[in-house]
C-alpha cells in the first residue's frame, strides 16, 4: 500500500496543502486555497486581523482539492504536518470556542507593550534569557488584550500559535512546542522552560499556556469529526508542528551552523542557523529555537524579517499594472537597468519592521520623473528596493557572525523574478541555490519524522534537488551598490533621523 505524508502550510495570504510519497519523498499533489488572497482586516492603523475559523474552513477547502487532484485511499495517508505563519494570537475559551479575531504577525498594536517590559526588565536581563526583547511578539499581544479587552481575557482559558488551532480542530488537544513557545518570547533560554519572569510582568497565568511538546512528536490524533470533514481516516497522527520560517528552513535542509535560507512572500525572511545562545542588542534580528534545537544540542535560526516584501510587489501590480502579469512586469522590469533610472523604493509599508527597532516608517517611492519614468522602473524600482532591504538586514546579521556565502530558497514567490533574484545575489554577493519545495512539502516531511518514518531531519532532506543556482553579476554590482548607497542614506537613514 502508498504511504503519504500530509502537509498543511496556514498562510495569511493562503493555505497550501502538500502530498508527499513517503518513499520517494516527491510531492504527489499540491494545491492551495483560496483562489484570490484571504482579507486581513485592520479595524485601525497598524492593526491586522484573520478569524482563525477562517483558516480552518480553507484547510477543509483545499483538501477538497486534493482528492479530486490525486485518488489516494484515506488510510494511505501516515502522517500530517503543519506549517503556518508566526507570532499571531488565538484566544480559545474551555469549550475551544475562538474568542477574538487572530491578532497576526504584521499587527504593530502591542509594540508600546514590548517596548516597556524591555526597558522594565532590563535589556540585559531580556536579551540574555529570551534573546530578544518582548517587542510585538505573541507574549506582548496577549498582554496588550489583557489591558484593553479583560472580558475576553478572562474567558480565555488557552491562547495559541495559528498552527496550534488548526491543531486543536484536528485532535481537539490545545498544544503547542518549544520552538513556538521560543517564537512568542515565552521560553527562557537560560533556564530552558517557559520564560515565567515575562509572564510574571505581563500578569499573565502559566496556565493559558497550551501543553509543549517537541516540534517532531506525535501531538494528537485526528479525530472523526474533522476526519470525515477532510476526507480522511480517524487516528492519523499530528507529527510535527513548525513555523513557516524554521519550516522553510527545514525544508531547505538548513539545519546545521553557517546554513541559510531564505523567503520572499508577503514578508521576506532570511534565516540562519547557529550553534550559540546569540543576540541583537536592538533586538532587530531575532534568534528562536529552530526544529532541531535541544537544550544539548542548540540549534537556534537567527530570523531577519521584512514584513513589506512581496506586499510591495502586489501593490506596485494591483496600482501600477492590473492589467499585466507577474511574468509580464518582470519583463518590463528586465527592460530598466540596475538602479531604475533614479526611481528607489522603500518597501516598508506593511507594519512596525523589527530591523527598524520595531518603527512604522511607511513606504516611500523616491525620483520620479514624470518626463522619463515608465512602469516598469517602478516595477524595477519595487523589486530593487525588497533586494535592498534585505541588504540592509543581513549586514546587521554580519554582526552576529553570519556569513552568507550560499542562499537556499524555493522556486517561488519573489524568487521566480529573475530580476530580484539576480539583484539580491549580485547586491550581496551570495550564491542563490534555488529548489523545488515549499512550506507544505516540508511540514508533510516533517512529519514523517515525527512519525518515525524518517529516522531525522537531516534524512528527510535528502530528496532535496536543485534546480537553479544564480551567481553574481560582476557587470551589475557596481550600479546596484550606487544605488544601494543612495537608497540607503538618502531615503532609510533620513527617515529614520
Amino acid at each position: 500500500m502508498k504511504r503519504y505524508l500530509l502537509g498543511f502550510d496556514i498562510g495569511s495570504s493562503s493555505i497550501k496543502a502538500a502530498l508527499v510519497d513517503a518513499e520517494t519523498g516527491k510531492t504527489a499533489a499540491h494545491a492551495f486555497s483560496p483562489e484570490t488572497e484571504m482579507p486581513i482586516s485592520s479595524p485601525r492603523p497598524g492593526w491586522a486581523e484573520q478569524h482563525p475559523e477562517s483558516w480552518w474552513q480553507e484547510v477543509i477547502s483545499v483538501s477538497g482539492k486534493l482528492r479530486r487532484q490525486l485518488d489516494f485511499k484515506p488510510e494511505e495517508i501516515a502522517a500530517i504536518g503543519i506549517s503556518y505563519q508566526m507570532h499571531g494570537l488565538v484566544l480559545v475559551d474551555k469549550d475551544q470556542q475562538v474568542l477574538r479575531p487572530s491578532i497576526i504577525w504584521c499587527d504593530s498594536r502591542a509594540v508600546a507593550a514590548g517596548n516597556q517590559a524591555f526597558g522594565d526588565l532590563g535589556k540585559k536581563f531580556c536579551l540574555e534569557h529570551f534573546l530578544n526583547s518582548p517587542g510585538n511578539f505573541t507574549a506582548s499581544k496577549l498582554k496588550w488584550v489583557r489591558e484593553n479587552e479583560p472580558l475576553v481575557y478572562e474567558k480565555t482559558d488557552k491562547f495559541m500559535l495559528p498552527g496550534d488551532f488548526i491543531a486543536m480542530k484536528m485532535s481537539g488537544e490545545a498544544c503547542t512546542t518549544y520552538s513556538g513557545l521560543s517564537e512568542g518570547i515565552l521560553w527562557d533560554f537560560l533556564e530552558e522552560k517557559p520564560a515565567q519572569s515575562l509572564l510574571d510582568h505581563y500578569g499573565i497565568d502559566a496556565r493559558l499556556i497550551a501543553t509543549p511538546k517537541p516540534t517532531f512528536s506525535i501531538q494528537g490524533h485526528l479525530q472523526e469529526g474533522p476526519a470525515e470533514l477532510l476526507g480522511l481516516k480517524a487516528g492519523i497522527p499530528i507529527a510535527y508542528r513548525a513555523g513557516d520560517q524554521p519550516n522553510n528552513a527545514f525544508s531547505l535542509n538548513v539545519l546545521e551552523p553557517g546554513e541559510v535560507a531564505a523567503t520572499a512572500g508577503t514578508s521576506g525572511v532570511v534565516y540562519s542557523i547557529s550553534d550559540k545562545n546569540v543576540h541583537d542588542k536592538q533586538s532587530r534580528v531575532n534568534p528562536f529555537a529552530h526544529v532541531n534545537h535541544t537544550p544539548a544540542h542548540k540549534r537556534l535560526g537567527i530570523l531577519l524579517c521584512i514584513n513589506g516584501t512581496g506586499i510591495l510587489n502586489s501593490w506596485v501590480r494591483k496600482n501600477f499594472g492590473s492589467d499585466l502579469s507577474y511574468e509580464e512586469m518582470n519583463l518590463l522590469a528586465s527592460r530598466v537597468p540596475p538602479g531604475a533610472d533614479g526611481v528607489s523604493i522603500l518597501p516598508f509599508g506593511n507594519g512596525a519592521e523589527r530591523m527598524l527597532e520595531n518603527r512604522y516608517t511607511g513606504s516611500v517611492i523616491s525620483g520620479l520623473d514624470f518626463n522619463n519614468h515608465e512602469r516598469g522602473h517602478v516595477f524595477r524600482a519595487a523589486q530593487e528596493g525588497i533586494a535592498f532591504a534585505f541588504r540592509y538586514g543581513m549586514e546587521l546579521m554580519q554582526q552576529l557572525g553570519t556569513d552568507t556565502r550560499v542562499i537556499r530558497a524555493g522556486n517561488a514567490n519573489m524568487f521566480l523574478s529573475p530580476v530580484f533574484r539576480e539583484t539580491l545575489s549580485s547586491l550581496t554577493g551570495a550564491t542563490i541555490e534555488l529548489y523545488d519545495t515549499d512550506g507544505a512539502a516540508g511540514a508533510a516531511r516533517g512529519a514523517g519524522v515525527g512519525a518515525g518514518i524518517y529516522s531525522s531531519p537531516s534524512e528527510a532532506g535528502r530528496y532535496l534537488q536543485r534546480i537553479n543556482l544564480v551567481a553574481p553579476q560582476q557587470s551589475q554590482a557596481g550600479a546596484l551598490e550606487e544605488a544601494y548607497q543612495a537608497w540607503k542614506l538618502q531615503l532609510l537613514e533620513k527617515l529614520q533621523a
